[in-house]
């Protein structure tokens, strides 16, 4: 299929913006650095101006940004080109040849995307850990910035999400609520978070966090949150009676909830690859491949479109593609989208070779860097199943590194102990010990393993289910284990195990010894049917790593990589394939020892005797090629959060996670290639942990890599984490949920501060609104301060009104120098001066001066007055 669409007005726009540029801007890199962290520009009369890290998070609807993110690891970047709703279009044009340049000036190895407002890619959103704040205005749509750090403010902020939530500022009055989301009214002073009756706990935490992080940023520290319940607002007559002096008497009702936009929901549509170039001025796309994708399809001298089922368009640059190929890349993705009537709002990330991002590269079939290891070393693939080199681990070296135990899959050197049961008549029958390591087909089994860390207990319970086993006994494994689980307090991690897919760790268990037969069952008393030759296959060059499988009996199941094991009536062959080396071969015949006691005729391939291809049904090709041994793909792992808090089940992916991104309230589904981790939160609903194991299989189904469906899926709970799943997580800390405030301790913890933390003293002073040193747009004055009164109830016995002076402890007059009382302890201080009150010994101007120049004191203060205020009212 091939598309062509115009690109002679959008070259013409552009080549006046790059004019207009190079006049206003001679070096527009001139503040860039490339140390680790965040690093953002506006855009203003197209030149690229740098916002201070107090104001990030805040962007104007009038305006485009630049964000620069550069990574601890190794130096990796990501540039976001955003896009304000009013921005015009100049600005918006400035903002992707300023991207592109700044792609040539850090080396091109930076991942471009285009955000665009309401729409942000995940990554964007976890720059902002407490969220992004939309206000109206910017350079673009003629409003003047509001300066940060001043209490002439009067806004309506409508909050949604949960994960990475977003305010836009919205009208400041009553019909602009609704019951289903939460409005914080910032007031400068004080800020009302309003929680309508529908909202969950979870958005009302992450608007607190939202509330405080505007109080903390953009007040000092200095303004105070209030919180009303919308289903029990007479619970609040104080906070009501401030939201009415500013919004007004409400007449009627509040609106209904507005359900979420699910646009963001991925699309069922295929992935798909395509050439993109120009011919007189056309952009031609021209489909190269649909999924399952393979690396091979790009070509280093050319750029692709892969179009990610129309939610995603990326574009991949060659390292030999023309210069103006790669220059003009972004906006060929621009282009794509208007080609294909894509939504304006659609993701596009832009990505060099040799830089491609975790998503790109999860597209592909297979993936491999250069030069790329795993672990210890280079791990293989051989035909259709990996063949991992291993070496014998130090148990204490796991512990202490969990990085290294989550890449190798190994929570311990499997010293631990063991424990097998088989799934008789729909119950649990222990299995002799002698037999352990020997799996048939026809049953399902329940292994349950245990190993100590710091002298605490923990446990694997790995459920095991053969190919032969019936539906019901596939469903009474999954019962018992969980109430094997329940037995043990929901600590045992449970992992699902397809007969043919077991895990590292499942392997080095039974050390060496462990047998899977086609069908039959290990039951007692039963006879299993034995009907001619019997070949199996023998993998692994050591304990931790050996099984022996059995395949069908004929000459296309062998492989030179490998070692079999041929059993018929009167003799029993030990073939080595050409590709094996001497430990296979050694493990080859200890597990081999197992299987038959008769004694065994080695074979080397090649040799075979003729009675050695009679037994196989006659000579046949088989896997014989040497370039079967490969690399194995290495991907990124990849962090989902599932839940339907929303109303719906959804998938939501955490870009750049972290150990705090693990949600409490939610299932969260880690994904690492081999295996799938899903994570239970301590307070997860019941629906969701149903729906997420249901949703880890759709995910395998529909991935567009074409996975392989029997992938183990690890079922654990909060507070149970292994080291093979805490080892993807940098700095894990196993005290952490015992740490963090849930909303109601928050709720309390604010309504505490508003009836005994106020701070005493008259903010409304004119250094205050006319100062700070806040963020604004450049250019033009600021607009006046709305007027207006705040009330706030408070009890403390020295509570003041926006209007009454400040409070005295001692006789009018009576001054005392300022560096007697600044950052002096209560100790150091004149005798007389009461410590919760030392403005009230300077004069005016000595006071001013003390907030102009010396803010931190000031907020100091502040913070130690309410710790004292509290203790007087016995509350700490």
């Amino acid at each position: 299929m091939t598309r062509t669409a115009s690109r002679k007005d959008e070259s013409t726009t552009m080549s006046t913006v790059h004019v207009m540029m190079n006049e206003a801007n001679k070096d527009p890199f001139q503040s860039v650095n490339r140390k680790a962290g965040l690093q953002i520009w506006t855009i203003n009369k197209l030149q690229m101006v740098p916002v201070p890290a107090r104001s990030f998070g805040n962007f104007f609807e009038g305006d485009c940004y630049l964000v620069l993110h550069m990574s601890k690891n190794l130096g990796a970047a990501d540039i976001h080109y955003w896009i304000g709703n009013t921005s015009s279009q100049d600005e918006q044009g400035a903002a992707a040849v300023y991207v592109t340049q700044l792609d040539e000036h850090l080396g091109g190895a930076p991942v471009q995307h285009r955000e665009v407002q309401g729409y942000e890619s995940p990554r964007f959103r976890s720059y902002f850990k407490n969220g992004v704040i939309y206000k109206k205005g910017g350079v673009a749509s003629g409003f003047d910035h509001v300066d940060t750090n001043a209490y002439n403010v009067l806004r309506l902020l409508h909050v949604k999400g949960r994960k990475h939530v977003t305010a836009t500022e919205v009208d400041a009055a009553w019909s602009s609520f609704n019951t289903g989301d939460i409005f914080l009214l910032d007031m400068g002073k004080v800020i009302v978070q309003w929680n309508g009756e529908k909202s969950n706990r979870r958005e009302k935490l992450k608007a607190t966090l939202l509330a405080q992080e505007i109080r903390d940023r953009e007040r000092g520290g200095r303004a105070q949150i209030g919180l009303v319940e919308g289903a029990d607002e007479r619970d609040s007559p104080e906070l009501m009676k401030s939201m009415t002096e500013v919004l007004g008497q409400r007449s009627g009702r509040i609106k209904a909830a507005v359900p979420d936009d699910d646009s963001r929901q991925p699309h069922n549509a295929a992935v798909r690859l395509y050439h993109v170039y120009d011919v007189s001025g056309n952009l031609v796309v021209q489909e190269v491949a649909t999924q399952p994708l393979t690396q091979d399809l790009l070509q280093s001298s050319d750029c692709y479109i892969l179009d990610n089922g129309g939610s995603s368009v990326m574009v991949w640059k060659g390292k030999h593609a023309s210069k103006e190929e790669r220059r003009g890349a972004l906006n060929r993705a621009v282009g794509y989208i208007k080609a294909k009537n894509y939504p304006a709002s659609t993701s596009v990330e832009v990505m060099c070779e040799g830089g491609e991002s975790a998503m790109f590269k999860h597209l592909f079939k297979e993936w491999r860097d250069k030069n790329q290891t795993q672990g210890f070393g280079t791990t293989h693939s051989v035909g259709k199943i990996a063949k991992v080199e291993q070496v014998k681990f130090d148990v204490m070296e796991l512990h202490a590194r969990p990085e290294l135990a989550a890449q190798q899959r190994m929570v311990d050197d499997a010293s631990g102990d063991v424990k097998v049961w088989r799934i008789e008549n729909l119950e649990l029958a222990e299995v002799n010990p002698r037999t352990y390591g020997q799996f048939y087909g026809g049953d399902c089994y329940l292994v349950l393993y245990t190993y100590r860390v710091s002298n605490r207990e923990q446990h694997i319970l790995y459920m095991w289910q053969g190919r032969r086993a019936t539906k019901d006994e596939v469903t009474a494994c999954a019962y018992q284990a969980v109430h094997l689980d329940n037995k043990y307090k929901g600590a045992p991690v449970q992992v699902r195990v397809v007969m043919g897919k077991e895990p590292r760790h499942f392997l080095a268990i039974f050390k060496g010894k462990l047998i899977i037969f086609e069908g039959g069952t290990g039951r007692p008393g039963a006879v299993n049917p034995v009907g001619g030759p019997r070949l199996f296959q023998v993998r692994g060059t050591n304990e931790l790593n050996t099984k022996a499988t059995e395949v069908q009996a004929r000459a296309s199941s062998l492989n030179s990589n490998d070692v079999f094991l041929l059993k018929t009536d009167h003799s029993c062959y030990l073939w080595y394939g050409k590709g094996c080396n001497g430990d296979e071969r050694m493990m080859g015949k200890a597990i081999s020892d197992l299987l038959s006691k008769q004694d065994k005729q080695g074979v080397m391939e090649g040799q075979e005797p003729a009675e050695f291809w009679v037994a196989l049904g006659g000579k046949a090709p088989y896997a014989s090629d040497k370039s079967l041994q490969r690399e194995e793909p290495l991907h990124s792992p990849r962090l989902f959060e599932c839940s339907n808090q929303t109303g719906q089940f959804r998938m939501t992916e955490v870009a750049d996670f972290a150990q705090s991104d693990l949600d409490e309230e939610d299932v969260m589904l880690l994904d690492t290639w081999e295996e799938i981790f899903l994570w239970v939160g301590i307070s997860a609903n019941p629906s969701e942990t149903k729906e997420a194991w249901n949703c880890a299989r759709e995910y395998l189904r529909t991935h567009p890599a074409g996975r392989d469906q029997d992938t183990p899926i690890i079922f654990l709970k909060q507070g149970f984490e292994p080291p093979t799943f805490t080892g993807w997580f940098s700095a894990w800390d196993p005290h952490k949920w015992s740490a963090g405030k849930s909303y109601e301790e928050l709720k309390k913890e604010l309504n505490s501060d508003a009836s005994f933390a106020q701070i005493n003293i008259d903010l409304n002073k004119t250094t205050l609104n006319s100062g700070g040193g806040g963020y604004r747009a450049p250019g033009g004055p600021m607009s006046p301060p709305p007027f207006y009164k705040s009330h706030f109830g408070d009890s403390s016995p020295h509570a003041t009104s926006p209007t009454a002076p400040r409070p005295s402890s001692t006789a009018p007059g009576k001054h005392v120098d300022p560096e007697l009382l600044i950052n002096k302890s209560a100790s150091e201080l004149p005798p007389g001066v009461d410590p919760c009150y030392k403005e009230n010994f300077l004069s005016d101007a000595d006071f001013e001066l003390l907030l102009g120049v010396d803010r931190l004191e000031f907020q100091r203060l502040a913070m130690w007055r309410q710790k004292e205020l509290k203790k007087k009212a016995g509350l700490f």
